[in-house]
């Protein structure tokens, strides 16, 4: 396959486009907003923009969705092609249901993603490293192989499993986070005395409250029984958590934070941090690249904590454990200050 038909040019679907672009395909684009199309024509995401996505969708040798989950539920009964269909919804059941009458179709999901919407935001790069699920559910060898080969393409790891388990694992990890964010948001800012102290931990666990509503929107109702049904055994184990804190029940606290906390390290490989005190001023980015080239380590992550009220701020580096001695040599060496 070579020749793709992108419908939806928005962030992920533009991503998609300058991702197989960049890798030789011949990309052409459809969009309900005119916009949109010509803003990802003139990043080099499509080459072609078609006026009629379903009489397109038969010249092509795959088609990918990318719009929202509603509108992708609505456009399959429409589409009819011999070209291999796919789609990027972060809910997969009721899509597979809507695609059962084409002839090859692998529903997908890339596990990347950004707040920001629109193709301004779209990037070559946004599937690298990241998961991409490919739904197995009565689709052909021939057709996953093929769909794993442009996964690859794109710089993911393709993941295979069926649109029911998908609908549930997103449920927990995507989704309930989603909606936790939100609420957490709504509960603080009600009070701006509370919002007004909000620091670094507070926008680390509501950062993805950011996204764009419309989108998340269709993806949670559309998910809704398993989600509905995670929604209520958190909101139960919520209640316990304030039944054990209001009956200043010390040892049980302690247990379930430790066991998160074990849980929680067990999704990353192990980094040493090193914390280095920015002061507000031109060229103090550079200066710790300048380190970071210096020292030869291996970075596996990095967060800015901004001071609320300008100031600098901490800038965090995790590094592969026994490299954090020589970076804070580095460092050092270029006047900064580091933060224990």
């Amino acid at each position: 396959m070579n020749r793709a038909l992108i419908l939806g040019t928005g962030l992920i679907g533009a991503s998609v486009g300058a991702g197989l672009s960049s890798r030789g395909w011949h990309v052409a684009g459809w969009d309900p907003d005119p916009g949109a199309l010509a803003q990802a024509e003139e990043m080099g995401a499509v080459s072609e923009a078609v006026s009629d996505p379903h009489a397109a969708a038969r010249e092509f040798d795959l088609v990918v969705l990318c719009g929202p989950a509603a509108a992708i539920i609505e456009t399959l009964p429409h589409l009819d092609t011999d070209a291999l269909v796919t789609d990027v919804a972060g809910v997969k059941s009721p899509i597979v249901r809507a695609a059962r009458h084409l002839p090859r179709f692998v529903g997908g999901h890339p596990m990347a993603g950004r707040e920001t919407s629109g193709p301004g935001a779209a990037s070559a790069a946004m599937f690298r490293g990241a998961a991409w699920i490919l739904t197995e559910d009565g689709a052909a060898e021939a057709d996953l192989k093929a769909m794993e080969e442009t996964v690859q393409e794109l710089g993911a790891y393709p993941v295979r499993m069926s649109a029911e388990a998908h609908d549930a694992a997103v449920a927990a990890v995507s989704h309930v986070p989603q909606v936790v964010a939100s609420a957490l948001v709504n509960l603080v800012a009600s009070d701006p005395t509370a919002l007004s102290l909000a620091a670094g931990g507070f926008r680390d666990v509501t950062r993805i409250a950011l996204s764009e509503p419309g989108w998340w929107t269709d993806i949670l109702t559309e998910n809704r029984r398993p989600l509905s049904e995670l929604l209520r055994r958190l909101g139960a184990d919520l209640q316990e958590w304030a039944a054990r804190v209001e009956a200043a029940d010390r040892r049980t606290v302690a247990e379930w934070l430790e066991s998160a906390r074990q849980a929680r390290k067990a999704l990353a490989p192990p980094v040493a941090a090193v914390r280095v005190l920015l002061e507000d001023r031109p060229g103090e980015i550079a200066r710790v690249g300048h380190a970071l080239a210096e020292a030869e380590v291996d970075v596996r992550d990095l967060q800015l904590r901004h001071a609320t009220r300008g100031g600098g701020g901490v800038l965090t580096l995790s590094v592969k454990p026994g490299q954090e001695g020589p970076l804070a040599e580095a460092l050092r060496a270029e006047g900064f200050r580091l933060v224990d």
